[in-house]
């Protein structure tokens, strides 16, 4: 199995987590330029930044959508195009979905990390292929999957020398419109061995929401529990937190309902360090199990 490479230990570093954020897919260069500019100015280093490390999340096909007339985006190659130009403009590495194994080396041209989307999780071809790039892979734990899945399906992408690995959790699903979150995954997920992500908006999702409300083309969503979501990945220990922010997530033509407005995108990163900062989330507990005896004192760890 190869070495991990320097930008997947500069993410396991990140303290107190870093933040993969941006527009659900691409709208337009000149958005994805808005929005990085404007995510940075909140991450970045100036004095007045919060000094975070960013990876600038976009999407150049939404393949898995409710109906086949939603939105799906600008398509590979010019979607690459407006990806490396907000890459090379802004200076900041770039996390996009792929969905088949050809599209995975042409990706890597641009993208620093390869992310897998939830329902193809288990496709042996495409996390082979995501792998073999070399670049670091990001696999969102499928909605219908266990924790202990996750271990697999990190095999598979070591098995083909890539240790450059991430696991996202982002819900899971329960009826037929609604994922529920399960602070348990943050903590069981480790047993990957890899560091542990978490998607805070997806995770909102009611899939096919609104369809169901009436014929619509698009899903639902809880943007006002994104919070509540992230401050329990936080406090759980999750190493990146993984957001969707839109300037104007009521007019995107994708997953509106669970983007997180990027007027309180600060608010919202300024109370998650402060969570972070307070807990050991991530540090296993040596527990003894052992019987107590008679002269246990409940005070003694005090």
């Amino acid at each position: 199995m190869g070495e991990e490479s320097a930008f997947f230990k500069e993410l396991k570093g990140s303290a107190p987590f870093f933040l993969m954020a941006g527009p659900n897919v691409i709208q337009s260069e000149e958005h994805c330029l808005k929005m990085c500019r404007q995510i940075k100015a909140v991450t970045g280093t100036r004095d007045d930044s919060l000094g975070i490390k960013l990876v600038f999340k976009s999407s150049f096909d939404k393949a898995n959508r409710t109906n086949a007339s939603s939105f799906r985006g600008p398509g590979m190659e010019e979607g690459l195009r407006v990806l490396k130009k907000v890459k090379d403009t802004f200076d900041v590495p770039i996390i996009t979905d792929i969905h088949e194994s050809w599209q995975a080396e042409k990706v890597a041209e641009v993208a620093d990390i390869l992310q897998i989307p939830a329902f193809l999780c288990r496709q042996t071809d495409l996390l082979t292929a995501a792998a073999k790039t070399g670049k670091v892979i990001q696999i969102k734990k499928g909605q219908f999957c266990a924790a202990s899945v996750m271990r697999n399906s990190t095999d598979k992408c070591r098995a083909a020398g890539n240790p450059n690995v991430l696991c996202c959790e982002r819900g899971t699903m329960f009826g037929y419109s609604d994922l529920v979150v399960d602070p348990r995954n943050f903590v069981l997920m480790r047993d990957a061995g890899v560091p542990i992500t978490a998607d805070v908006t997806h995770a909102l999702q009611q899939p096919a929401g609104r369809a169901l409300e009436g014929g619509g083309v698009a899903s639902g969503g809880l943007r006002e529990l994104i919070p509540a979501v992230a401050r329990t990945a936080v406090a759980v220990g999750c190493q990146g937190i993984f957001m969707e922010v839109h300037d104007d997530p009521t007019s995107s033509p994708v997953d509106g309902p669970t983007q997180w407005p990027l007027r309180h995108l600060r608010r919202l990163l300024v109370e998650l360090i402060a969570i972070a900062k307070a807990t050991r989330g991530n540090e296993e507990w040596d527990i003894d199990l052992s019987p107590i005896g008679n002269d246990f004192d409940p005070q003694a760890e005090v």
